[in-house]
């Protein structure tokens, strides 16, 4: 079990911030964003951009960073379970394990703890400072040992660079931090996989994306967090000139788990795809927040979010594309779908729209539905078992967004992971029809 800051440090103070290791300059600036953090409101739902979620149920005294390592050994993929060109273990937030290929040393490609690379202070915060809410600040102020991915200009990396992030411990905070630098005409491809353990936790990630002029980036966040843990997550891109990134999620954990994803669009041609595909069920809350904003001319982006919510379940689902005055030529678009499975389910969808030049083309639509019953029935007149219908539904409406995510590798693994989610739907189906039997 991990050391936890003692009664004193709890409240996630200056002194709490300034306890965990690392270089003066990181030391340096924990304490600052501590200091900033004391003087935030926490959210509210009062505040528009809160309006829809569970905030009100949380209370952040409740938890505590982690003082040091553990040594509990992580879990989660290794080299064996997909063809990686590097495997990262992150516990709670610390590097406890590092496999890196020889063919990425010799290509100068680093990975590893940011305080370790040549630098490192100046990509840290690079992308996320335009983006500062309450939970970064805090992530800010406690990320133990960030993690940075840096693929020098030229560089393509042709398998996936895969980073394991488990939290662990009673009641424990774990704010993880990875920075990916991808330079001018690199490519690389990023799974960030995050788990958690069964009881109460907190966990905050920050991710950074940045990618230059005509880089190439494959992003793929897969969350498996634990039925009791709280998530709120930080997903903040930016794209160069001729730049092109794939910023993807699949979420199937945690009780409540919040994710921001903002994308910015800063050098001319600059193309973006965000693609997420969710599942939630028991008493599950997945809230997505979106940001899709055209800075530069001639840029695209494209998002489809796509879920699932079964039980008493609940997804929500905001997202704004912005146009600035100087991005003409802009292609943005934006769509999210739900299915729900049960009455009591439930799901909320608000696109928005703000344009500041005329010569664009956007648009944004939302749906929420149950199972097409003339589809249903398509199948059970053809003798299709009615689960076994509204799985096959239900596993093509995913299909579009499973299809097109990054790292393929792992498509199988996630399609295992919705059938897990419906095999549940359906062993609760016939749960009333076996418990009448019996009577």
């Amino acid at each position: 079990m991990p050391e936890v800051l003692g009664r004193a440090m709890t409240d996630f103070s200056t002194d709490a911030a300034r306890a965990l290791a690392g270089p003066a300059w990181l030391v340096e600036r924990r304490v600052s964003a501590a200091e900033a953090f004391a003087r935030k409101l926490p959210p509210d739902v009062a505040d528009e951009e809160w309006r829809y979620s569970a905030i009100r149920e949380f209370n952040l005294s409740d938890y505590a960073p982690s003082l040091k390592s553990c040594d509990s050994p992580a879990l989660g993929l290794g080299m064996d379970e997909i063809d990686a060109a590097a495997v990262v273990h992150s516990l709670n937030g610390r590097v406890v394990s590092l496999e890196v290929a020889d063919d990425l040393v010799a290509a100068d490609v680093f990975i590893g703890p940011l305080a370790d690379a040549d630098a490192g202070s100046a990509l840290l915060g690079a992308v996320s400072a335009d983006a500062s809410d309450y939970f970064t600040v805090l992530n800010d102020a406690f990320a133990a040992e960030p993690l940075l991915i840096r693929v020098p200009s030229d560089v393509m990396v042709e398998r996936p660079i895969v980073v394991v992030h488990q939290v662990t411990g009673e009641r424990v905070a774990a704010f993880p931090r990875l920075v990916v630098d991808v330079g001018a005409n690199a490519q690389a491809e990023v799974l960030d996989c995050h788990t958690s353990d069964s009881g109460p936790l907190l966990v905050c990630p920050v991710a950074e994306l940045d990618v230059s002029a005509a880089g190439r980036l494959g992003y793929l966040n897969v969350q498996q967090l634990g039925p009791a843990t709280w998530q709120f997550s930080s997903q903040l891109s930016r794209a160069g000139r001729d730049a092109s990134l794939t910023a993807s999620t699949a979420a199937f954990g945690g009780g409540y788990a919040r994710t921001r994803s903002d994308v910015r669009l800063v050098g001319r041609g600059a193309n973006c795809d965000l693609l997420a595909l969710y599942f939630g069920d028991g008493r599950q809350g997945l809230d997505f927040r979106t940001y899709q904003d055209h800075v530069a001319a001639d840029t695209t982006s494209n998002l489809l979010y796509k879920g699932v919510v079964s039980d008493e379940s609940r997804s929500i689902y905001t997202g704004l594309i912005r146009v600035r005055p100087d991005a003409r030529g802009t292609n943005a678009f934006q769509t999210n779908r739900n299915l729900k499975l049960g009455e009591n389910a439930w799901v909320e969808s608000v696109p928005n729209l703000e344009i500041e030049n005329n010569d664009v083309r956007c648009s944004h639509a939302s749906a929420v539905g149950p199972v097409d019953a003339e589809q249903q029935f398509y199948l059970e007149s053809r003798g299709v078992p009615t689960g076994e219908a509204e799985r096959l539904i239900v596993a093509g409406f995913l299909d579009e967004v499973l299809e097109s995510l990054p790292v393929t590798a792992m498509r199988q693994s996630l399609r295992s992971a919705i059938d897990a989610k419906l095999k549940r739907q359906a062993r609760l189906s016939l749960q009333p029809q076996a418990e009448g039997a019996l009577s």
